[in-house]
């Protein structure tokens, strides 16, 4: 009875803290969906509540559908992030094969080149690839956009610790087989690696998506403007920002984020959990 009880006390305290993160992690989302429904004034009350005096969610949701081109912003994010992740993947995978499975002396070396690549934020080569792209007279276009992020040593390395898990039994019988490496790579490796590229898939789809650094560099016509490079034009110095329809705006982008998230969650886990394993 007294064991029963202690593991009672301790649940319940894993519990509470679970909770407790969850409310803190939360938090953003609920003030934004609150600020979604309340008019200006609501907003910049002192009084601090949840629930809006009075509800403006019809208003604010039309003005952001008015204020900007949602259906091509949400286009935009779904094109440049699908691009960007169909060329991760075709890269980081045969890179991943080859350091995982191969064996050649230059095997080392590569593993310490993509550790330092992970240290090389996009800010430190943002001014070369500007001065690149302008000079090639590809700015403003899903070029500028996709480009620079085809190579991902992120996601090389997080297919090489998935590919060291699987075991080299799998890949001699395929070679006995008579299979190429290419052969292998195609009908052997990308089959079983779904959950690793499930997992890499939202970590690549959720950096694109929400990123306005380098598409606030390379663009500057509506036409090519992503999601959060949209949300911009809810900014105004003279009349100050429209929080009630930015939020409402910033709810519609979210959305795809969360959907695809859900959809995804079981193969995202996995995905992370097998590629913690060592072959």
């Amino acid at each position: 009875m007294k064991t029963r009880s202690r593991f009672t006390l301790g649940r319940l305290i894993r519990l509470a803290l679970l909770l407790l993160g969850a409310v803190v992690f939360l938090a953003p989302y609920i003030f934004m969906i609150s600020a979604a429904g309340k008019s200006q004034d609501d907003i910049f009350t002192a009084a601090l509540s949840l629930i809006p005096t009075h509800f403006f969610y019809v208003q604010n949701f039309t003005k952001a559908l008015d204020k900007v081109a949602m259906g091509t912003l949400l286009w935009n994010g779904f094109v440049v992030c699908a691009l960007i992740f169909v060329f991760q993947v075709l890269v980081a995978i045969p890179c991943a094969y080859a350091m995982a499975k191969l064996k050649f002396r230059a095997a080392r070396l590569m593993m310490v080149l993509v550790l330092l690549g992970l240290l090389v934020p996009i800010h430190a080569t943002a001014l070369p690839l500007y001065v690149a792209f302008d000079s090639l007279a590809l700015l403003n276009g899903y070029t500028a956009l996709v480009a620079p992020f085809t190579i991902s040593v992120f996601a090389i390395f997080l297919f090489l610790q998935f590919f060291r898990a699987m075991p080299d039994d799998l890949i001699h019988a395929a070679r006995l087989d008579g299979m190429s490496e290419l052969g292998i790579v195609s009908r052997v490796i990308v089959p079983n690696a779904w959950p690793a590229v499930t997992a890499f898939a939202i970590f690549s789809v959720v950096a694109h998506w929400n990123d306005l650094f380098w598409p606030l560099i390379v663009i500057s016509k509506p036409g090519y403007a992503t999601p959060p490079l949209g949300l911009m034009n809810f900014r105004a110095a003279e009349a100050g920002d429209d929080y009630g329809a930015l939020m409402a705006a910033t709810i519609i982008i979210t959305i795809p984020l969360v959907a695809a998230f859900l959809l995804a969650q079981k193969r995202f886990v996995e995905g992370i959990t097998m590629t913690g394993l060592k072959g």
